[in-house]
């Protein structure tokens, strides 16, 4: 009976020995995912925005649209385009971080513009 119980307890202690090394093994894993950079993901937006009619003021409606704020939106150039009859639309570029920024909520939030905005297009989307 004596060798039953040092073989259990050998058994016992090799048990524990591999138990520790696979959590070392678990341990060391986890530090080296933890020093892995984790990718944000971005995207450039070009829209389009169409005012209501020529007497729209495009300063105005650029303040109003620049205005609109949202956490991972930054706002860049902007220009003013022809597009008939005296009417010009406003041409923004703005970079969003993807998992912050959704396309239709950013577009919803300058559609709510409604003294200025006709319409929003998207008028190019490129992952950075």
């Amino acid at each position: 009976w004596y060798q039953r119980r040092v073989r259990k307890a050998v058994v016992s202690t090799q048990s524990t020995g591999k138990r520790l090394a696979a959590e070392k093994k678990a341990e060391a894993e986890k530090k080296e995912k933890a020093k892995k950079k984790v990718v944000v993901l971005k995207s450039n937006v070009i829209l389009d925005v169409k005012p209501w009619d020529d007497e729209t003021d495009m300063k105005e409606l650029e303040t109003a649209v620049r205005g609109v704020e949202m956490e991972g939106l930054v706002w860049g150039n902007s220009k003013l385009v022809e597009i008939g009859f005296g009417i010009k639309k406003l041409q923004i570029s703005t970079c969003i971080v993807d998992d912050l920024v959704g396309l239709y909520d950013l577009e919803e939030n300058i559609m709510a513009l409604e003294d200025y905005v006709q319409s929003v297009d998207i008028a190019a989307h490129n992952k950075i």
